[in-house]
């Protein structure tokens, strides 16, 4: 079989499975790797010990498969409509985890059906599918496969699905016909995503400062948040959409066709009341099949009595001072007094 039948018939399949954006790109070191590696240099992971850790595996993709020769770059929508409307004592949660199901179980679940179809085609030659867990810059394959471009908040941004999707690869062993890459960014002079950052996360454009996002630190960092970027998290308790939310190319608004993707009422705004009378099994039942996990219960509420420092509602003290006695976790702790600060000052 030619490689561009052979690569129309993986992209027709692709499709069938949920991925709306799907391009093509030989297996080769990524053009940012340079970039990549400065960026460890700088301290810009924060606490993400485990990129530095495994930088070298980053610098081809065959430390993710053995003699790979091209990358199926895939993109599946994750738009779950509009964000209900702020309350007190309710927390922001990231538009991604607003479903009822972690998005790796479901992509890896499509991403197996792939590779049994491309077994079926190419018996001959290895494959195997990734999502955001192994040692691979996507974002810069997925602009050499002409699927969009890093803008200035460093997502990737397609001209025409916006940033909201997640990135997927299967690699392939076997010659695929390869597309355009995206030479370039179409963000133009817009500054929107950096100027509107609540915690100057940018250093510059095309630079992120993990150590400073808000989602960074609702999710991967597991320790104390310092208190001059409390403030600027606001009532965000599991990551944030800040930078995407103001980009025009998003103002499109597409929206998954996946199920396991609509909003869940408790998700797109979660009731933070109810996360500190949970107890470890109750939350474990909550949200164990859900992104929401990954943050865990002690991290959840470190987030949770930081969003009620930053509402300031005299009504949650009782709830912040119970906490702040009950809770064994220094960051819960430290969250629970700074909180405690901030409503009493008012």
């Amino acid at each position: 079989m030619h490689h561009s039948e052979l690569t129309q018939q993986l992209k027709n399949k692709a499709r069938e499975l949920g991925f709306q954006l799907s391009g093509c790109c030989p297996a080769v070191t990524p053009t940012g790797i340079h970039h990549f590696m400065d960026w460890l240099e700088q301290g810009y992971a924060g606490t993400m010990h485990y990129l530095p850790e495994r930088k070298d595996a980053y610098k081809h993709p065959d430390s993710v498969l053995s003699e790979a020769r091209s990358l199926l770059v895939l993109g599946m929508h994750y738009g779950a409509g509009q964000e209900a409307g702020p309350t007190s004592g309710t927390g922001r949660v990231a538009r991604y985890a607003w479903g009822s199901t972690d998005y790796h179980d479901l992509i890896h679940q499509r991403l197996r059906q792939l590779k049994v179809f491309h077994q079926q085609l190419i018996p001959d030659e290895m494959c195997r599918g990734v999502i955001d867990t192994a040692p691979l810059l996507e974002k810069d394959f997925a602009q050499r496969a002409g699927v969009g471009w890093i803008g200035k908040n460093t997502m990737l941004i397609s001209r025409t699905e916006g940033s909201y999707f997640f990135l997927a690869v299967l690699l392939s062993t076997a010659r695929l016909q390869y597309d355009m890459p995206i030479e370039r960014d179409h963000c133009g002079g817009c500054k929107a995503c950096l100027d509107a950052c609540p915690t100057d996360a940018f250093p510059k454009p095309f630079v992120l400062d993990a150590s400073r996002c808000i989602s960074y630190l609702t999710i991967e960092h597991r320790e104390a948040i310092k208190d001059e970027l409390k403030p600027g998290i606001g009532d965000w308790v599991f990551g944030c959409d800040i930078c995407q939310d103001v980009c025009p190319w998003n103002h499109r608004g597409a929206l998954s066709n996946e199920r396991e993707f609509e909003a869940v009422d408790q998700h797109n705004r979660l009731n933070l009341r109810s996360l500190f009378t949970m107890d470890d099994e109750q939350f474990r039942s909550a949200f164990r099949k859900t992104p929401l996990w990954r943050t865990k219960r002690d991290g959840m509420l470190r987030n949770a009595a930081i969003a009620l420092g930053n509402q300031r509602n005299r009504e949650h003290l009782p709830l912040l001072q119970s906490a702040l006695e009950q809770s064994q976790s220094e960051m819960v702790r430290d969250a629970c007094i700074w909180a405690i600060e901030q409503i009493e000052s008012e």
